[in-house]
């Protein structure tokens, strides 16, 4: 083989199927042209050196609010993905409730165009579907929408869930294009009577808030749409499951023959709703964060593959809405979400180093898993010869803590992972073999980042 444009040697390979010691990868015009033994590596015209690490398909994090267009205060594309590729996330997929909503090919267009200005990594995009888009869902398609959302319960940006006949149509024309709908898996009514209840008796606290989004609100949203795609035959999504009864649903659904696939965040398996009382509206999320049991039976159901991926929700506020300088105030003046695209890898490491699932089994949850639910493997996902060269490549044994949020690469740095101490991060990010970070710094270009093909 003649000179290649990049090499990163040096390295144990790492996929879902297992590991190989003392190797690396070689990269020509963007994508995989060998994976082997670092010895048998042809020359490059760029050599990185991944110092014995491991080197895994690049993350897919498929649920992040970018906010762009219209919330560019909190969060924009370049900020967004910025931080994606100081986390060691190679592509991510944006949420549709920005202002205006993603609804309608020509406001995907925009999506895209303002992404392809000015993205560090590759991205998609989905798009929501409401009572007056019905009719727009094959135009939304062939725009490119990764895949389509409903959001089920009252969430941040307030869009109105379709009625249950709306939904069953909209699986029946989505079971069409071979797309899959996610939802946010709230039953609404649920929530809204419990929030108007506890205002009225007074109860303000963050935990308050927790409560009035009870377990019962997410498993029977769960298995509602499982119940509406049994009937249509259409392929369902469910977003951050964060309670083991959830993900139970999830398990049943699949037993039924049910083309049902569901994520979890770092956030629900790391903490407890104890951290309410500990951080208070900082770890303020919808759903909630969960008790003890919900979240062991959350970590069994991972185990047994009831969660397919993990994801962030990566969803940045201002400390102002966050109401960081009185987080245990009024619960209801606070808003719900916070920043996860630099801690994910750190979270999801420190679960390997405590032996709680393995390498393999990350990377398949955290990158190929993913790019096979939302229709971009191979391309993303995989470490195969012709596929997109997009790798991270990690520290699997460095200890350190978050001490300043405000390190972080988003614009607005909220989260409940300050102060809390991790076992390995990403060291070096590379997307279609550029190199975009190393050495603590991104140092890819803004626009590099490209839309992926759905």
């Amino acid at each position: 083989m003649s000179t290649v444009d990049l090499v990163v040697s040096n390295c144990t390979v790492v996929t879902p199927e297992g590991r190989s010691p003392n190797a690396g990868v070689a990269v020509e015009d963007g994508e995989i042209v060998a994976v082997c033994r670092s010895d048998r590596l042809p020359e490059a015209d760029r050599v990185v050196d991944a110092e014995g690490n491991p080197l895994v398909p690049g993350i897919v994090d498929a649920h992040i609010h970018n906010r762009e267009p219209g919330l560019e205060y909190k969060e924009d594309w370049e900020s967004a993905t910025r931080a994606a590729a100081a986390g060691g996330v190679t592509t991510v997929v944006g949420m549709p409730n920005t202002d205006p909503v993603i609804d309608r090919p020509e406001r995907l267009d925009l999506k895209f165009d303002r992404g392809e200005a000015s993205a560090h990594v590759d991205f998609g995009s989905f798009v929501v579907i409401t009572s007056e888009n019905l009719d727009r869902i094959d135009d939304l398609d062939e725009a490119g929408a990764t895949g389509f959302k409903i959001f089920l319960g009252s969430t941040v940006g307030d869009v109105p869930p379709p009625s249950d006949g709306e939904i069953i149509e909209a699986m029946e024309r989505i079971e069409e294009t071979g797309k899959r709908l996610g939802f946010h898996e709230e039953n609404g009514e649920i929530i809204d009577h419990y929030e108007r209840k506890f205002k009225r008796e007074g109860r303000t606290e963050p935990i308050d808030h927790s409560h009035s989004r009870p377990v019962i609100a997410e498993r029977e949203a769960i298995e509602r749409m499982i119940t509406f795609a049994e009937e249509t035959d259409a392929k369902v999504h469910m977003y951050h499951v964060s309670s083991g009864s959830g993900a139970r649903a999830v398990a049943r659904g699949k037993d039924r023959g049910v083309d049902v696939t569901a994520e979890t965040c770092p956030h629900y398996l790391w903490f407890t709703e104890t951290v309410m009382n500990e951080k208070g509206n900082v770890a303020r999320i919808q759903p909630p964060i969960r008790n003890a049991a919900e979240r062991a039976k959350l970590w069994e159901a991972l185990t047994d593959g009831a969660i397919d991926c993990i994801a962030t929700d990566h969803a940045p506020h201002t400390d102002e809405e966050k109401k960081v300088d009185d987080p245990f105030g009024n619960t209801w003046d606070a808003i719900s979400g916070f920043v996860g695209l630099e801690t994910e890898i750190p979270v999801m490491l420190t679960f390997v180093n405590q032996g709680l699932l393995s390498l393999e089994e990350w990377v398949y949850r955290h990158s190929t898993r993913p790019a096979q639910v939302w229709g971009m493997y191979p391309q993303k996902g995989s470490l195969q010869v012709g596929t997109d060269a997009d790798f991270t490549i990690v520290d699997p044994d460095l200890e350190w803590t978050l001490e300043d949020r405000t390190d972080l690469h988003s614009k607005n740095c909220v989260t409940p992972f300050e102060g809390e101490s991790f076992v390995g991060e990403a060291t070096t990010t590379i997307v279609r073999g550029e190199v975009v970070y190393e050495d603590g710094e991104v140092v890819g270009e803004s626009g590099y980042g490209t839309r992926v093909d759905a």
